[in-house]
């Protein structure tokens, strides 16, 4: 019995040593650890650093800041002159609204016409034809439903705007106010 245990103990010393000579599989890996651990988290650095550059976050970090007070100093002395808006008042104009029934609706509108600068009176006043043509082309084809509420108002005079500034191309025209509108 004792030398089953000799025979059985020098067996497993032999197989320790198979085992420790046999090249070790630690090897492959070794470098999955490698990528796993340096290099897949250096690649995810390096891509989070270029998205963020790429995408404008990084602009203040690698741009000088000088332009930018320059930008800024320029509006601030703008702000310090106020200039006076400048307003012309178109002729009233009385349309009569698209209706599918037999009933005939009309628009009565009187408008205010907020200008850029002084300069742009002479401007409008030579186009006024073609500004009023494309005012009653447009509200001609406009039903009440289309007037209801202020979404329909904020409409109108966005319509009315992109009409009156396509018509006085050169002139500038801030604004479109509504001095009357009366739906009968």
């Amino acid at each position: 019995m004792a030398e089953d245990l000799e025979e059985d103990f020098e067996e497993g010393e032999a197989s320790d040593q198979e085992e420790s000579a046999e090249p070790s599989r630690g090897g492959l890996g070794d470098k999955k650890k490698l990528i796993l651990f340096i290099v897949l988290p250096l690649l995810l650095v390096v891509g989070a650093a270029a998205g963020a550059y790429f995408s404008g976050i990084l602009d203040p970090l690698f741009h000088s800041s000088k332009p930018e007070h320059k930008a800024e100093e320029a509006p601030k002395k703008n702000e310090h002159e106020v200039q006076a808006a400048i307003f012309y008042d178109l002729p009233e104009i009385l349309v009569n609204l698209n209706t599918a029934g037999r009933k005939q609706n009309f628009l009565k509108i009187r408008v205010s016409l907020e200008l850029e600068s002084p300069l742009d009176v002479s401007k409008i006043e030579s186009v006024m034809p073609r500004i009023i043509d494309n005012f009653q082309v447009y509200l001609r084809e406009l039903r009440i439903e289309d007037l209801q509420g202020s979404a329909g108002m904020l409409r109108l005079r966005e319509e009315l705007m992109n009409r009156v500034n396509s018509a006085a191309k050169p002139a500038k025209v801030n604004d479109v106010l509504f001095k009357e509108m009366l739906i009968q």
